[in-house]
């Protein structure tokens, strides 16, 4: 199978599964938001920047890494290497999120109170802690298999956790319900941890099952010292920025979140309405603004791995070519949702949801879809080139913009004033900005030898400033007649 088909066949894979889990996570939080009200749906979503953080500590720089590692030694047949870059990545990452396990369980009334400012978060975070373990094995397996392009385990993982998750959740509910207990929004939290258990379960025994025909030896988890150092340091190399970047990043977004319903009282809203709201904003709208990137996550996940086969082949053209393609797809698919979201968003806030603020909120941000997919493919392209602090500096500037919006804006505006915010920020400029950075200026992603650029190149980017300019004036038109 060519390195297209490759790629198409895991894409297509990876989208349809996502998108299943997707529709099926659509539906759960119709469910969650019918039987626990809109103020608990918003303290589920409360707990979910110390899940983010935590999942970034234990696993995300690693897997990354892995994938990328795993696809530079399968694009030069060394597989056993590759083996043993797994090996490494499993041992190292379980010890790691058991501390943090550990540590969450122990302060999970400090970080409920002094964090979040909410006591209730307290039995949320303990549950919450099981996660983590659980959640690095089946991220390790994952990488290792998409840096090899293969995508059976993680298409059927991802599936077989986001159905654990909502079936155990129902399951428990109508079974506390039958008995005339109350329903607490902690067994939503429970659902996680099932969901991760069952995929790591089935991830182990999948690849166990895939090195039965390899040799005893290389079916062993021991490793000798030397080479789990070497493999280690390698990982490291990579996975340390990476961790790094989204523990970062991830620190600012949980400060953004846990602020928003702060900034809000003082707005003068009541602290019962500022987590309805926002359990409505990020419950509700985003998660419908966010369902179409099923597709570009897909793309994101064997984009990274091809990016890195291609830069270990150094085949520039094919990866020049491979780069427009997706990226001009990617923006005809944000402009197509914008266009759907923006007709049927009133109806999808108040039928779907049963809220109309809901559908406020999806017309307002409609418009920010064409760009927010188009970076999800163009950061995974950054990061398969291994120039992980450039994708660092886009999403912090980002950020920063944000959350400087959460605090000036939100006092003064109320949430229209973050939605303001998240119109204006960068995502807009840097996906316009990103197409020629690595198009035109190939020098800063790749490490092939190359001829100095003519600096007039830098004229294609003032079809997008134009841009940028054209569509801020739309969305100060949007923000204001929509909310």
């Amino acid at each position: 199978m060519s390195r297209k088909q490759a790629l198409i066949r895991g894409t297509a894979v990876l989208t349809v599964t996502s998108l299943s889990t997707r529709f099926m996570g659509f539906f759960y939080r119709m469910f969650l938001s019918h039987i626990f009200g809109e103020e608990n749906v918003g303290l589920y979503q409360l707990v979910f920047p110390v899940y983010a953080l935590g999942i970034s500590l234990s696993c995300a720089g690693m897997e990354l890494a892995l994938s990328r590692c795993v696809a530079r030694e399968a694009a030069a047949g060394r597989i056993q290497k590759a083996r043993e870059l797994l090996k490494t990545s499993l041992i190292f990452t379980f010890s790691f999120p058991v501390l943090i396990s550990l540590f969450i369980r122990q302060n999970a009334d400090t970080i409920a109170l002094t964090f979040l400012r909410d006591s209730r978060c307290s039995s949320l975070l303990f549950l919450l802690s099981y996660t983590f373990p659980f959640a690095s094995i089946h991220s390790c397996i994952c990488g290792y298999s998409l840096g090899l392009k293969q995508t059976k385990i993680p298409a059927v993982s991802q599936l077989l956790e986001q159905a654990f998750r909502i079936l155990s959740v129902i399951v428990i509910c109508m079974y506390c319900s039958g008995q005339g207990q109350n329903i607490s929004i902690a067994f939503a939290v429970a659902g996680l941890t099932f969901g991760e258990i069952a995929a790591s379960f089935y991830s182990l025994h999948s690849i166990r099952q895939s090195w039965k025909q390899i040799s005893e030896k290389s079916r062993s988890v021991f490793l000798p010292p030397a080479a789990f150092r070497r493999h280690l340091q390698r990982l490291l190399e990579h996975a340390l920025p990476l961790t790094a970047s989204r523990v970062f990043l991830n620190i600012l977004q949980s400060v953004e979140a846990v602020s928003i319903p702060v900034c809000l009282q003082y707005y003068g809203m009541p602290a019962a309405q500022s987590l309805q709201t926002y359990g409505v904003l990020t419950g509700m709208a985003l998660p419908c603004i966010l369902f179409p990137s099923a597709v570009t996550n897909a793309v994101s996940s064997m984009l990274l791995p091809t990016v890195a086969g291609l830069q270990e082949m150094k085949d520039r053209q094919q990866l020049r070519s491979l780069i427009l393609k997706i990226t001009c797809s990617c923006i005809l698919l944000g402009c197509f949702c914008c266009g759907v979201l923006l007709i049927l968003g009133k109806w999808i806030g108040i039928f779907l949801f049963k809220s109309p603020l809901a559908g406020n909120f999806i017309l307002t941000l409609a418009w920010i879809c064409p760009f927010l997919y188009t970076n999800t493919v163009l950061l995974s392209t950054i990061n398969g080139l291994g120039k992980t602090t450039c994708s660092f500096l886009f999403n912090l500037f980002s950020l920063c913009i944000r959350i400087t919006g959460v605090f000036l804006f939100i006092p003064a505006a109320g949430i229209s004033g973050y939605l303001s915010g998240l119109l204006y920020q960068p995502d807009i400029p840097v996906s316009l900005l990103h197409s020629p950075v690595i198009c035109i200026r190939r020098q800063i992603l790749t490490d092939f030898p190359h001829k100095k650029e003519p600096i007039h190149d830098i004229k294609h980017i003032f079809p997008c400033i134009g841009s940028f300019i054209l569509h801020f004036c739309i969305f100060t038109v949007s923000s204001k007649t929509s909310l």
